[in-house]
């Protein structure tokens, strides 16, 4: 099982499509790492497994705790940490905190959302020694509503300068959230670095979920997401068939109990 490298994200352009999810949790990440060419350890943990409401109450340190037991967990899989909300400000923060975050997770890169504003200091990170993962588009840390973007021509050429701003700052590969199907096309043939979709259309270099999203963990399920299972109904069924045994007192059942 041969480690995946920011180079062989990088030549996947226009070739075999990339494969990624999230994972927050060792377990799911063992799982994940079978099969992905990228886990991201998403800020969407915030909402995913804390209930909160936006993702700008992610604390770096909570995100430190997920990363060390999926990059445990992952030996094959390229493993991203998504920088959380106000920790890459400025570059000289971003340097601080992306460098604090490798040394303690030992993950393979960072993310950062944004375009042309946070250009520069992409190009420093990675300056620096530090790949990062781009993301533009719909930006989940700063945007007041979650609807698709690019459905005006003065929003498709905002993200598009976007993109290639991230692109030629040095990027490795670019995360393109909720746009419309033309724009993610065009981003795609605009830039020499791999595009990855989360309601972006087949047309990107590759594909992005939330693992509970496509498991059928989560409560809300978006547009742009395919279930392919439904493990809260699995998950209900197992209790309630502990629940049961329990009651009429059959569990422990005798293989259960040590003589």
């Amino acid at each position: 099982m041969q480690k995946v490298t920011i180079e062989k994200i990088y030549k996947k352009k226009g070739k075999q499509p990339i494969v990624c999810l999230t994972a927050y949790t060792k377990n799911v990440a063992k799982i994940a790492d079978k099969y992905c060419d990228i886990i991201l350890v998403g800020d969407s943990l915030g909402m995913v497994l804390y209930g909160m409401k936006t993702t700008r109450s992610v604390k770096i340190e909570t995100m430190i705790l997920h990363a060390k037991a999926v990059k445990d967990a992952s030996k094959k899989s390229l493993v991203v940490f998504d920088m959380p909300y106000k920790t890459y400000t400025n570059k000289f923060n971003a340097y601080k905190n992306a460098k604090k975050v490798i040394k303690l997770t030992k993950c393979d890169a960072v993310k950062l959302e944004g375009g042309k504003k946070i250009s520069k200091i992409v190009n420093f990170l990675v300056k620096k020694g530090i790949p990062v993962l781009g993301h533009v588009g719909l930006l989940p840390q700063t945007s007041r509503n979650f609807k698709a973007r690019g459905k005006n021509f003065f929003e498709r050429k905002t993200i598009l300068k976007d993109a290639i701003s991230i692109s030629n700052s040095g990027a490795f590969a670019i995360i393109v959230e909720c746009v419309v199907e033309r724009l993610a096309k065009e981003i795609t043939k605009n830039i020499m670095i791999p595009t990855i979709g989360i309601g972006a259309s087949r047309y990107c270099d590759g594909q992005i979920l939330v693992t509970e999203d496509l498991t059928g963990l989560s409560d809300f399920l978006p547009k742009f997401v395919k279930q392919y299972a439904n493990l809260n109904k699995s998950i209900e069924k197992c209790i309630k068939n502990y629940v049961k045994d329990v009651r009429m007192k059959r569990f422990p059942f005798t293989k259960n109990v040590y003589k």
